[in-house]
């Protein structure tokens, strides 16, 4: 069974896409939505949050662990792996591989929360792989916000998307890197915002990928994929029927959310 956490609604974009590629696995998805967002988070607060939820996701019988979250994939996955002997994956290498595949004259832009782009791990991990790379990060506070609300096509979202992409449209980017699993939401806009010629990286999507060759290389995980027992499940800290109407939206099925406390 595969976990996959995230502070809020943001991460199932990354749970779609594992459906879509493991569709013979089983998924228990847990959103913290009490304590949503992590990106205003200090550090120290963002691994302990981490390290709850993978508890309660092995727990449950979660066997491996997902990190769907960009800012608590900058700073919890080395505590997780050192708490927990599971296999975890993260957000940020995949989408950076992903970048740095696509990148013609390695102009990177990047969007996320004020804790991923403090953190700077975008920067960091594009820099090891690729030192003549430019980087040009902004940190997007309200994108979390408005997605938690539904907010997809309002004309003050289109606004503020565009306040937020300029500053790195001017800076001639080519590829763009959603650095939280709830911008996909908004990624129509964000496109239309970047320009035709950038190059949208989906950090869920891209890890969606990497599981799912990890699967197809280890006998043992692939072979979990033909005895799916029972379905889905989805666990939140905090329920509103909001959450339950865009995470049916996200998933394009009927989403039974179960309440927990952390």
């Amino acid at each position: 069974m595969i976990g996959i956490f995230d502070s809020g609604i943001g991460g199932l974009t990354t749970c779609r896409a594992l459906k879509e590629l493991l569709p013979g696995h089983e998924m228990i998805y847990f959103g913290d939505t009490a304590r949503t967002p992590y990106g205003s988070k200090s550090r120290e607060t963002v691994v302990r949050y981490s390290l709850e939820n993978t508890r309660f996701l092995i727990e449950m019988g979660a066997e491996m662990i997902v990190v769907g979250c960009n800012t608590a994939s900058s700073v919890a996955p080395a505590a997780i792996r050192e708490a927990y002997d599971v296999p975890v994956f993260e957000v940020v290498t995949p989408a950076v591989e992903q970048a740095l595949a696509a990148s013609k004259k390695g102009q990177i832009g990047v969007i996320g929360t004020r804790g991923t782009i403090t953190s700077k791990v975008y920067e960091t991990r594009i820099k090891e792989m690729r030192p003549d790379a430019s980087v040009h990060s902004n940190p997007c506070p309200l994108l979390v916000p408005l997605v938690e609300e539904g907010w997809f096509d309002r004309p003050e979202t289109r606004r503020i998307v565009k306040s937020y992409i300029h500053p790195l449209r001017v800076r001639q980017i080519d590829t763009l890197i959603l650095g939280c699993t709830h911008y996909p939401m908004l990624e129509p806009i964000i496109k239309q915002k970047a320009g035709k010629r950038v190059t949208i990286i989906n950090s869920g999507a891209a890890v969606a990928r990497q599981v799912k060759a990890f699967v197809d290389a280890h006998p043992e995980w692939r072979d979990k994929g033909g005895s799916r027992r029972g379905c889905d499940r989805f666990y939140v800290s905090d329920y509103t029927p909001q959450f339950r109407s865009i995470a049916e939206s996200i998933l394009n099925q009927k989403v039974e959310l179960q309440l927990v406390q952390q």
